[in-house]
């Protein structure tokens, strides 16, 4: 996943060269299948409800290969977004106990803005706890 990233980073920066950040899909799906395993990769991207955040990320995928690279970039953060968000704030309260970085993540506006944040990818229509 990290070569994923990594070639992804280095295709935004030269302008959303599309042959970087195909290389960095293709990875980042194959570290993705690799870390979590086969068949827990093809649950997680097989749930129904999640199919809005699937058709999003894989689309953006299938347009940066066409060579549509700015529009499949929006498309793919937009279901990563849907997809992954439901673990940011996961993320986010584990990094409070992180010395520097945990004092602006225990900044009352960072921590609403995390706290909501799962809950609107997730598609959740529940009042907050």
């Amino acid at each position: 996943m990290f070569l994923g990233f990594t070639f992804l980073f280095l295709g935004i920066l030269f302008l959303f060269d599309s042959t970087l950040l195909a290389l960095g899909d293709i990875l980042f799906l194959t570290g993705l299948t690799l870390t979590i395993g086969t068949s827990r990769t093809l649950r997680f991207f097989t749930r129904k409800d999640r199919i809005r955040g699937i058709v999003a990320f894989f689309g953006g995928v299938t347009l940066v290969l066409c060579r549509w690279p700015v529009v499949g970039m929006i498309l793919q953060v937009y279901g990563l977004i849907y997809l992954f968000g439901q673990f940011f704030p996961i993320a986010a309260a584990s990094l409070k106990d992180v010395p520097v970085v945990g004092t602006v993540f225990r900044h009352p506006s960072v921590e609403g803005f995390f706290s909501s944040f799962g809950r609107v990818a997730a598609g959740d229509r529940r009042a907050p706890v």
